[in-house]
């Protein structure tokens, strides 16, 4: 089922999605974090002399790492290696971090500042570029994880809330697990007719429930879409 007949609001979706963000934030500030002690650790090291020239070289060298990130960046993005949904752009995104520190590195042992004019351009691009990656990432593990969620949730419907269905109308379901029955006659004044267990609530929002019988299976399995109002009344319990 497409995730867009939910229909959900947008703070449903933030409020769904914000574990989806959890630790691609954390990676990315940890990431952060060891980069800038790095960074300050190198420049301490090159303000008193005698390493800063061997700092320079290995700041060098490292671009070198850039080159296979970013052979297989693209070969993973051209699909000719299966890097998972996340490798490419980790891939390319950190073969771009890569080559700005090495130059960072590279510029500042110098005493110059970093930009220099004519690669304030170029600088601004690579920082778009790793933001970009950083979010496609980002997108990657959420897709990930979302797909895992969901099988998880297949093999333990029972966790979900048990619903008991009254209805005006007869539905003519006739799904496996799902019990009908008609309630007994009270007369003129009776409003609900027909009562039906065994199913439980997969998801509820724009004033409408998404029910699944308790038997539901990935291959064969059914979900009814029903309109909150008061053709219908709903009581949940557990189990």
């Amino acid at each position: 089922m497409d995730a867009a007949t939910l229909n959900f609001s947008t703070q449903d979706l933030l409020l769904r999605s914000s574990p989806a963000l959890y630790l691609p934030a954390g990676v990315l500030l940890g990431v952060g974090l060891l980069a800038t002690l790095g960074y300050h650790l190198a420049t301490r090291t090159m303000r008193r002399g005698a390493d800063g020239g061997r700092i320079v070289r290995r700041a060098r060298q490292t671009v070198v790492v850039a080159v296979p990130l970013l052979v297989l960046g693209f070969l993973a993005g051209f699909e000719v290696i299966d890097a998972g949904p996340m490798g490419t752009p980790l891939l390319l995104g950190g073969a771009l971090l890569v080559v700005v520190l090495a130059r960072l590195l590279a510029v500042r042992v110098g005493g110059a500042p970093y930009p220099l004019a004519g690669e304030r351009a170029a600088l601004g691009i690579s920082a778009a570029l790793i933001v970009l990656c950083s979010f496609w990432a980002a997108g990657g593990f959420a897709h990930q994880k979302g797909t895992a969620d969901a099988r998880w949730l297949a093999g333990n419907l029972a966790l979900r809330p048990a619903v008991v269905l009254d209805t005006t109308e007869r539905l003519y379901l006739q799904w496996p697990g799902v019990e009908e029955r008609t309630l007994p006659d009270a007369g003129a004044s009776q409003r609900y007719r027909y009562r039906y267990r065994g199913m439980r609530l997969l998801a509820q929002a724009d004033n409408r429930m998404f029910l699944i019988p308790r038997d539901w299976t990935w291959e064969d399995g059914n979900v009814l879409i029903l309109p909150v109002d008061t053709g219908v009344r709903i009581a949940f319990h557990p189990g």
